[in-house]
């Protein structure tokens, strides 16, 4: 079965740019589109697809909004946030919110598949390691009102992967380093994500940082 995609995205060139390069992949589907944040929920419900590309700013509701509100559906989509403006408040709002991942419209359409194959695959953290940095100019925002009595709970072990997790390491990459078996790994990942009440990998890496238990430094 093909991943299934949706675009949202107020401008028409955009999304038919997007939908090109989707649908010229032979496991990608584009299955809908929306031209603002307020049609992408109805179209969501109804394409059930395995990921949205989202732009930041739409009219009515904006893609941050947007994202929060499909990530509070029953079942809902990975998020790729796909955004003109390289501006960190945007960028990190969108992950605060729940976005798996960013790309700048700028990237090439090889890492915008890509992108979209790993979200899907919830195997690793989609955004390039300068995320740490904006982590960083937030950290003593949030650390504050971020006490996470889950991470008190972490084994040894879980800690170590939640470390290699927020410096952008796949399963397979953390498994080598700590020379473990990937299942091994996958299991450790998903008591991480229990421990912490995230959502996936990306929510508990802002957690690490934004709590202070992982440096951005």
């Amino acid at each position: 079965m093909p991943i299934r995609v949706v675009i949202a995205d107020d401008e028409d060139l955009i999304r038919t740019g997007l939908r090109i390069i989707v649908d010229a992949e032979p496991d990608l589907e584009v299955v809908g589109e929306a031209a603002d944040g307020a049609a992408v929920v109805p179209v969501v419900r109804t394409a059930r697809p395995d990921v949205v590309l989202m732009d930041v700013r739409m009219p009515a509701v904006d893609g941050i909004q947007a994202t929060r509100l499909l990530l509070a559906l029953s079942q809902p989509p990975k998020v790729i946030v796909v955004t003109t403006f390289n501006n960190d408040d945007y960028i990190y709002d969108a992950l605060r919110a729940g976005a798996s991942g960013f790309l700048l419209k700028r990237s090439r359409p090889d890492d915008l598949v890509h992108a979209i194959r790993i979200v899907a695959a919830g195997e690793s953290l989609l955004f390039p390691a300068a995320i740490r940095a904006l982590a960083a100019n937030r950290q003593s925002r949030y650390a504050a009102t971020r006490a996470v009595p889950g991470l008190g709970k972490l084994t040894a072990r879980e800690a170590d992967v939640l470390r290699l997790m927020a410096c952008g390491r796949s399963n397979i990459e953390i498994a080598a380093e700590l020379v473990i078996g990937a299942e091994t790994v996958k299991t450790h990942v998903g008591n991480v994500l229990a421990k912490l009440g995230a959502r996936d990998r990306t929510q508990a890496v802002i957690t690490a940082y934004e709590s202070g238990f992982v440096s951005p430094g």
